[in-house]
Formats: structure tokens, C-alpha cells, sequence
């Protein structure tokens, strides 16, 4: 099939304003069944694509910046499986999850509607047709910027080309941007302009380094920054810039401010693709950018990754143990995720360097589970607030039993998929420290498996807290949500196992990749 990745960048771009006009003219499940379909069809010859081994095209582009491509190799074709199975799974969840809230969004506004006499207007005179009306429109909206969100991921994975690569990377905050601000909870427009602020701030400063590059040797293309001879000064500069950027959208220590507030109050299946599937994409881009087009750079500032990497694990995980909102417990537990893929690339050696890129598949999994979790939690009981929780395994069974197979996989218990990617991750940090003698080394790899402990407990203490113990008499006509909901969560439980005990469907991809990276 030709033009391949062209399509499945690109489709959801052009076909975003079909699913605004059939959520306006249908309601939602016409915009929920075409985004799915449209998601599953990229999907689908996406996989097939990477099952074939290295795959690129190119285009002419302008020669101001290079040529326009897409590359999807052993690095770029977990990340890109991910970003568009989670996307295409949510898309059905966000269907009952979004007209909920958008019902809740419209009821709180005719509430706050004054009548005439200074009165205000009753939820019993809602008309019927002006909220079905509302609940269209606004799900239309909510599955186009849905689109635009997955293509910007996708194309920021599958660039050959730094200006291309900013392009795309910039492209994703826009959509997140709005539904945030139009669906989130709280001070969601506040917080909004919060997270576009920092992660902003973020890609102009990776412009910089971008820029430094591309401007030093006349091209920005990725096959000719590996071939050329960088001044040294302009490496350097280009490198700490590139890594400060991406550290503030992988929410690393002291540059993960805005994470704990965006992926807390925005909407539910929004989170559940924040969280596991865009901040990754940091990762991604020290992989591509740092571990391969600078290499000499990387074995100088690995050291420094790492440490980065252990503070980041740890400060999350403490973090996580102090929440009793259920969401932003996630958040500060995907900081600390997080900071095991950035402590994996500071790990210098193939098996870590693969163990990271497989926390990413791991995170997206795990993570991508609990937060589907939260959301039906918060449509069934009405509350995240943990300390108001409790029981709820014996009115939500299914929804208990793929939260704590989320948690096996975040915690890194076999034979879930979070084992194969921890185990591979420490396996490589502790070989570095031997084959160095690095006592520093080996202290951070103790540190590393402290930080897992930190994991276990605030996931086992969340468990015990929301789905065990006594059920609060107020939760006693709880029932478990509709299939729209646990059907997708039900997918990626069993996605968990499947990676699990067959990791080799990504680890022949990566590890050959990351052995050539090192020159093994």
C-alpha cells in the first residue's frame, strides 16, 4: 500500500471536521463510531507496517528546511503502536463518559441562567431539545480536537525532520489545550493556560536547540545531523537545550509543575492519553534526539540523565502516597513513571536504553487501565475523593479486577508487562555498574529498586482504600458501568498479559535498535 504513513498522520487531520458535522447532525454515537473507525482503520495498517521491519517515505518539502517524511523504525513503532491503540480503545470509552459530563456542563449552566425576576431557572425546565442539542454540538467538537490530539502524536513520533518534529510537537498542545479548557474539571481554564504555558515554554526552548543545529550544519533532516560535524560549543548548546524541552513535557523533577494540575482536571479520556501516550513522547525524543544523533553528547551527560531519572522516580512516588483525589494520585504516579524511563536512557547500555522504551509500551498500558478506572469510578459514585471510597470491588467487580491488573502492571509483578520492562530496565543499570565499577552507579541502581517499594505502596494503599474494606452505606446502590466502558478497559487488562509473556512483539524491534545505537 503506498503513502501508508502519509494516511495515518494525515486522515485524522482532514477527517476531524466529519466528526464535528456527524456529533452535530446525529449526537454521539454517530461521532463516536466514526472516530473509532477511522482510529482502528490507522490502526491497523499502521501495525502491519511495523510488522514489516523499517518503513519511510518522503516528500518534497521546502529547501528552507529539507525534505518531509515519516520514518517508523525499531525506536518510533512502539510509540506509535501505542499512541494509536490507546486513542482508538478510548475514543469508544469517551462516548457515555463525555455526554455525561457534557449533561452535567449543561444542567450547571441553566442553574446559573437568572430568569426575569431575578429567579433563577430550575433544572425541571430544562427543555430535552436544547440539551440534546447542547450534548451534539459539543461532542462534536470534543471528537474533532480528539482527532487533531492523536495525529499531533503520531507525527511527532514518525518525523525525519527537526523543524517537522517541533511542528507536530506543538500541534498536539493546541487540542489539549481546548479540552481542557471547554471539559475539565475545577479551574479548568485556568489550569489550561497553565499547561500550555509550561509545555510551550518547553518546545520554544527545544526550538532553540533545534535551530542551533540546523543553522550550523544547513540542514534539518535527521539523516544529515547524524553525518555532519557539529562544533562543539553549538553540541553543547543544542543538547542541554533539547533535554531541558523535553524534560518539561516528560514532567521530570523541578520541571513537572503543571502535570499533577492538567491531568487531574481534565476530562477523564483525556488523562487517559496524557498520561500514558503524550508525555512519553519526551522519551521518544531523547531516544531519537539525544541517544542517537548526539551520541558522544550522551555518553558525557548519561550519568546526569540518570541521577535526574532517580530524583524524578522517587519525588513522584512520595508524591503519589499523599493524595486522596484518585486522578491526581495517577498524575504524580506518572511523574515517577516517568522518571524510571528517564533513569533506563541514563542507564548506558542496550538492555536499559530497551527496558525504558518498554516502560513507555508498560506505562501506556498500566496507566492507560487505572485512568479508565478513575472514569468509572467518577460516573458510577459521583466522587474521586479516595477517603470516601471503599468497597467497591463487590458492587464494580469488573472494573476491580482490571484496577488491580493495572496495578500489577505499574508495579512491575509478572507475568504483566511492566515486569518485562522494569527487569530489563534494572538488568541494564546494574551491568553499567559493574562493567564501570562505578560505585555511584551501583548506589543508584539500589536506589532505582527502593523506588519500586515507594510504587508498590502508594498503588497497594490505593487498592485497599477504594475497593476493599467496608462499602460507605452512601455507595450501597453502586452498579458497574456499561460496556462503552468496561469493555475498553477489559482490552487493555488482557493487552497487559499478552505483552507480558510475549515481549518480544516490541523487544524484537527495540533491542536491535538500541544495540546498533551502541554499537553492539
Amino acid at each position: 500500500m503506498d503513502y501508508v504513513l502519509l494516511q495515518v498522520v494525515f486522515l485524522p487531520l482532514l477527517l476531524s471536521p466529519v466528526a464535528y458535522i456527524l456529533g452535530r447532525k446525529f449526537g454521539p454515537n454517530a461521532a463516536t463510531w466514526f472516530t473509532f473507525g477511522l482510529l482502528l482503520y490507522c490502526t491497523t495498517i499502521l501495525i502491519i507496517s511495523a510488522a514489516s521491519g523499517t518503513y519511510e517515505e518522503h516528500y518534497q518539502w521546502t529547501e528552507l528546511f529539507g525534505e518531509f517524511g515519516f520514518l517508523l523504525d525499531g525506536l518510533a513503532s512502539p510509540f506509535a503502536i501505542i499512541i494509536y491503540v490507546l486513542s482508538t480503545i478510548i475514543a469508544l470509552y469517551s462516548k457515555p463518559y463525555m455526554v455525561a459530563k457534557l449533561k452535567e456542563q449543561f444542567e450547571e449552566r441553566q442553574r446559573k441562567r437568572t430568569l426575569p425576576d431575578g429567579g433563577t431557572r430550575s433544572t425541571e425546565m430544562i427543555e430535552s431539545s436544547a440539551l440534546k442539542q447542547y450534548v451534539n454540538n459539543q461532542i462534536g467538537v470534543y471528537f474533532a480536537l480528539y482527532l487533531v490530539f492523536a495525529m499531533g502524536m503520531l507525527g511527532t513520533v514518525l518525523s525525519t525532520n527537526l523543524i517537522q518534529f517541533y511542528v507536530f510537537f506543538e500541534v498536539m498542545l493546541i487540542p489539549v489545550f481546548f479540552l481542557i479548557a471547554f471539559y475539565g474539571y475545577g479551574a479548568r481554564r485556568r489550569i489550561a493556560l497553565m499547561f500550555f504555558f509550561w509545555t510551550h515554554v518547553g518546545a520554544v526552548i527545544l526550538l532553540l536547540g533545534f535551530l542551533a543545529i540546523g543553522l550550523s550544519i544547513g540542514s534539518f533532516d535527521f539523516a544529515d545531523i547524524r553525518e555532519a560535524e557539529i562544533p562543539e560549543n553549538i553540541v553543547w548548546f543544542a543538547a542541554i537545550a533539547i533535554i531541558i524541552g523535553l524534560a518539561v513535557k516528560l514532567a521530570a523533577f523541578l520541571v513537572h509543575i503543571w502535570l499533577p494540575y492538567a491531568h487531574g482536571e481534565a476530562p477523564t479520556p483525556i488523562s487517559a492519553l496524557l498520561s500514558p501516550a503524550m508525555i512519553g513522547i519526551g522519551g521518544y525524543g531523547l531516544f531519537r534526539l539525544i541517544v542517537t544523533l548526539m551520541p558522544e553528547q550522551y555518553a558525557e551527560i548519561s550519568l546526569w540523565l540518570g541521577l535526574w531519572g532517580l530524583a524524578t522516580m522517587i519525588y513522584g512516588g512520595a508524591m503519589a502516597l499523599m493524595q486522596d483525589d484518585l486522578k491526581r494520585l495517577f498524575a504524580y504516579s506518572s511523574i515517577s513513571q516517568m522518571g524510571y524511563l528517564i533513569f533506563g536512557i541514563g542507564t548506558f547500555s542496550t538492555l536499559g536504553l530497551s527496558g525504558a522504551e518498554m516502560m513507555y509500551v508498560s506505562h501506556g498500558i498500566g496507566k492507560g487501565i487505572l485512568f479508565l478506572v478513575a472514569g468509572a469510578i467518577i460516573l458510577q459514585v459521583g466522587t474521586r475523593s479516595i477517603s470516601k471510597l471503599g468497597g467497591l470491588a463487590g458492587k464494580m467487580p469488573i472494573t476491580a479486577t482490571c484496577a488491580v491488573i493495572g496495578a500489577l502492571t505499574i508495579m512491575g509483578v509478572p507475568p504483566t508487562s511492566g515486569f518485562m520492562a522494569e527487569w530489563t530496565l534494572f538488568y541494564g543499570a546494574l551491568q553499567t555498574a559493574i562493567e564501570q565499577g562505578s560505585e555511584l552507579r551501583m548506589v543508584m541502581f539500589g536506589l532505582g529498586l527502593v523506588s519500586t517499594v515507594l510504587t508498590m505502596s502508594y498503588i497497594l494503599w490505593m487498592l485497599k482504600r477504594v475497593f476493599f474494606g467496608k462499602l460507605p452505606e452512601n455507595l450501597s446502590n453502586v452498579k458497574e458501568a456499561n460496556w462503552y466502558i468496561t469493555g475498553p478497559i477489559m482490552v487493555l487488562a488482557g493487552f497487559t498479559f499478552v505483552v507480558g509473556i510475549y515481549p518480544d512483539i516490541f523487544f524484537n524491534q527495540i533491542i536491535p535498535y538500541m544495540s546498533g545505537v551502541m554499537g553492539g
